[in-house]
């Protein structure tokens, strides 16, 4: 059976699923875990989205990769994968290195969960908060973001490729102006959300 495509209003639980995930990852991995942020679209109030938590954990350094790896399984998490590169937005010519991504999700008979490991002050781990601190200033941005979403899970519910294909360039129309009013009000990493 596909792995089908919903996208629903937004449930009020996601924070607190958010702060027992992180407990755990925190418990995990311990001091290797610099930050853990609610990142995505759960992270939003009021957005909608898939019933999917997603969190950021950044890390000193991706390298060496296995203590992280055994951080992960100590706090439950499972499927692990060197993405390589995260989706580079126009514009972003710097090193590979900066959008450089590890990605766990959930153990089986779990809920699922995307879970995110970047390294600290790369462009990739900045993008994720910026786009999300952006998202929350602006309900109107957030509202026709979840209006893309809802259209693109109608046209390819079982098509996760597609899905992700044509939500990371809005993606990208979104973080062009987050970048501006970045700029504009002084926008700065904030502290770890756990």
């Amino acid at each position: 059976m596909p792995d089908s495509i919903e996208i629903v209003p937004y449930r009020d639980q996601w924070p607190d699923e958010f702060r027992a995930l992180a407990r755990r990852l925190r418990e995990g991995l311990g001091e290797m875990a610099l930050g853990i942020d609610h990142i995505g679209s759960t992270s939003v109030p009021g957005l909608a989205a898939k019933d999917v938590v997603d969190i950021q954990v950044t890390v000193a350094s991706l390298e060496p990769i296995e203590p992280i790896q055994q951080g992960l399984v100590r706090a439950g998490f499972a499927l692990w994968e060197d993405i390589g590169e995260d989706h580079r937005p126009p514009g972003e010519e710097g090193p590979d290195e900066d959008w450089r991504k590890c990605y766990a999700r959930e153990a089986p008979g779990q809920k699922r969960t995307h879970v995110h490991i970047r390294a600290a002050g790369r462009r990739n781990q900045r993008y994720a908060l910026l786009f999300r601190d952006y998202l929350r200033a602006h309900p109107l941005m957030a509202e026709a973001y979840a209006r893309l979403k809802y259209q693109i899970a109608a046209f390819h519910p079982d098509d996760r490729i597609a899905y992700v294909e044509i939500k990371d360039p809005a993606v990208d129309l979104i973080a062009l102006p987050a970048e501006e009013w970045a700029e504009r009000t002084g926008w700065k990493l904030g502290p770890s959300d756990a």
